[in-house]
């Protein structure tokens, strides 16, 4: 333990935590750790582990949901590495460790960077990746520099770029012989990437110890790798695309294949109220196998086909320096997709509407993400919010040891407080009940010095207070800046909006008006006066949307009895917490949480807080709660 604990004292319970994870470790054993915010999960988990992993030469891969966790890992690496040698390297996409202007203009997303940069590697088109060969003593001696010195992604991207070489193969270099690799979830939850990487790196799931931070998320973040869309719109562009390079009898299938996708929606969408409708999975093939006579196994050899057609299409628009997509590439990939899930119980078929005409593959069960951990050395799981443990292990469908620490914030650094009279309950939202929880929002915002987060339960309730004109509220009433999320914004337009709120702390203070369960209201450290307050408004259950319903059934015929908590009730309890949890990052630290909906106080939703909510809780009306602000900030 002391050899890889960087720091001169230990926290409250920090050393049972570290003995805790080095026993489980080698005794192959998985644990679930909920341990509160301010506790220093980072280090004690690594101090934990690598005494053990070091000795045996297993590989740490510690994976997280955002780049900012993960490059606070690299920062406990960087402390531990001054008292006893550790070599860690961060992953990122493709796209995210590209210099190439062709990948940065042209792709999308990562999967698309990830097809370029190889046909770029092929036609010998990307000199970053060419100068990895020609200077390769120049590309070894860096290699090994950032081997012996943790460096966050882009420390290790300016080097690249200043010696030109592709800043993706240094990382990879780096990783080969790096004792902890940090990365994200995707890396190991998408059955793709988790093939490519185990594939690349030489490595088998017995060589590894895998470390899931904020591990609440997990769940949703499991289904989303094993889900899929496709739009009609990319049909229609993939007819087009197969009629310009000739390939005429895929545009026919295709052209067939959408007329029987227009025939289904007309059936199914066409004149109800809905969204997204379930559809038979066999439904969306019945026009063209019918049209054109075909059985399954033609199907698929034919879908196939389709997919080396996408292949060769991507290669020639890399030639002609055009952008890299292929739709018949893309449409067939999926369709093979849909194909391989038909007849499983933990898939759902969607037909849907909300984001323009579209086919969905929902999964329903996030333990199929995570049945490698079987046959890892030792998986941990932890989170300040994973309240009940039993529920979280039973919903990742692992065996494994759970452990429950403490709270560390102090009685007197915590103010809850619970309106008693109003609520985000579908029936009783009307303008009348935003114009009440507005009212609540600008008394807080008045009482509680500097930074406060109002964060609601969906961007539908937070358009219903602007509309009951929060905004002009503030501006009279409060005279802070009111900072709001954006649906939809990019990783950098919201990091310019929370630093600028942050800053604001400086000052007379600032509100940032956001959602539970988005990218402020967890994951997001604020420091001090960057939040001394949190309003949270509603509970975020989701809306009883078809695939909703879905999940609660599945998981009703997996745990009977416990559907519907585990598939409705507990995951919009977790986003509760979690946004809670954002005024307290030390023990240190006062913070005050406002609760605006008088659910928050029945025992079913209590049960499932943590501990320093529930003792601190009061029910208030808008006289009392200024009051025991007052009091609590004089």
């Amino acid at each position: 333990m002391n050899e890889y604990f960087p720091y001169e004292k230990l926290r409250p319970h920090q050393e049972e935590f570290i003995k805790l994870v080095d026993e489980a470790v080698r005794k192959g054993k998985n644990l679930v750790i909920e341990a509160p915010t301010g506790f220093g999960k980072t280090i004690s988990v690594l101090a934990g582990v690598l005494p053990y992993a070091k000795s045996l030469g297993y590989k740490v891969l510690y994976l997280a949901r955002t780049h900012k966790q993960m490059d606070r890992v690299i920062e406990e690496l960087k402390a531990i590495n001054k008292k006893e040698p550790i070599r860690g390297v961060g992953l990122r996409s493709r796209k995210d460790l590209c210099l190439h202007q062709y990948i940065q203009t042209f792709s999308p997303d990562a999967y698309n960077a990830m097809i370029v940069c190889k046909n770029l590697k092929k036609l010998n088109k990307c000199p970053y990746y060419e100068n990895v060969r020609k200077k390769k003593e120049e590309f070894e001696e860096v290699a090994e520099y950032f081997l012996n010195n943790p460096s966050e992604p882009l420390e290790l991207i300016h080097h690249a770029e200043m010696l030109e070489f592709c800043p993706y193969e240094l990382t990879r270099k780096v990783a080969f012989k790096a004792d902890v690799i940090v990365a994200s979830y995707l890396y190991m939850i998408s059955p793709a990437i988790r093939e490519n990487f185990l594939k690349y790196f030489d490595l088998d799931y017995s060589d590894l110890i895998v470390i899931f931070d904020e591990a609440h998320n997990l769940p949703d973040q499991a289904i989303s790798a094993l889900s899929d869309r496709l739009s009609i719109h990319s049909v229609s562009r993939a007819i087009k695309e197969a009629e310009d390079y000739n390939e005429h009898e895929i545009a026919n299938f295709l052209s067939i294949f959408m007329k029987g996708l227009e025939n289904l929606y007309e059936e199914k969408l066409r004149d109800r109220a809905v969204e997204e409708v379930p559809v038979a999975p066999e439904s969306i093939f019945q026009h063209v196998s019918r049209i054109l006579n075909l059985d399954g196994r033609y199907l698929v050899k034919f879908l196939n086909e389709m997919v080396e057609v996408g292949d060769s299409i991507r290669e020639d628009k890399i030639e002609k320096n055009k952008p890299p997509r292929s739709y018949v590439g893309r449409v067939s990939e999926f369709l093979l997709e849909w194909l391989s899930t038909m007849g499983r119980d933990d898939y759902l078929f969607l037909m849907s509407r909300e984001r323009g005409l579209s086919l969905e593959l929902v999964a329903l069960d996030p333990s199929k993400a995570l049945e490698f951990v079987r046959n890892v050395q030792s998986a941990i799981f932890m989170s300040g919010t994973l309240t009940p443990l039993e529920a979280f292990r039973d919903v990742i469908g692992l065996e494994a040891e759970v452990k429950k620490f403490p709270r560390m914030v102090k009685r007197e650094n915590a103010l809850v407080l619970v309106a008693k009279d109003v609520s985000t309950r579908g029936e009783e939202r009307s303008l009348d009940m935003y114009r009440k929880i507005n009212e609540y929002i600008v008394e807080v915002a008045k009482l509680i010095p500097k930074n406060v987060g109002v964060f609601t339960a969906s961007y539908e309730v937070l358009q219903g207070l602007l509309s009951a004109n929060l905004g002009v509220m503030i501006e009279e009433e409060v005279g802070k800046k009111l900072y709001i999320e954006k649906k939809g914004a990019s990783s950098k337009e919201n990091d310019l909006l929370v630093k600028a709120f942050k800053e604001e702390s400086k000052g007379e203070g600032a509100i940032l008006l956001g959602v539970m369960g988005g990218r402020n209201s967890e994951g997001q450290d604020y420091s001090g006066d960057e939040m001394n307050g949190v309003i949270l408004v509603g509970i975020p259950y989701a809306r009883p949307t078809p695939r909703i319903q879905a999940q609660i059934r599945y998981f009703e015929k997996k745990f009977p009895g416990k559907g519907r908590y585990y598939g409705y009730y507990l995951p919009a309890h977790r986003k509760l917490a979690q946004a809670a949890g954002r005024v307290h990052r030390g023990s240190e630290e006062r913070g005050a949480v406002i609760g605006l909906d008088y659910r928050i106080l029945w025992r079913s939703v209590r049960k499932d807080l943590p501990d320093w909510m529930v003792e601190s809780m009061k029910p208030v009306n808008l006289r009392r709660i200024g009051i025991y602000l007052k009091r609590f900030w004089k």
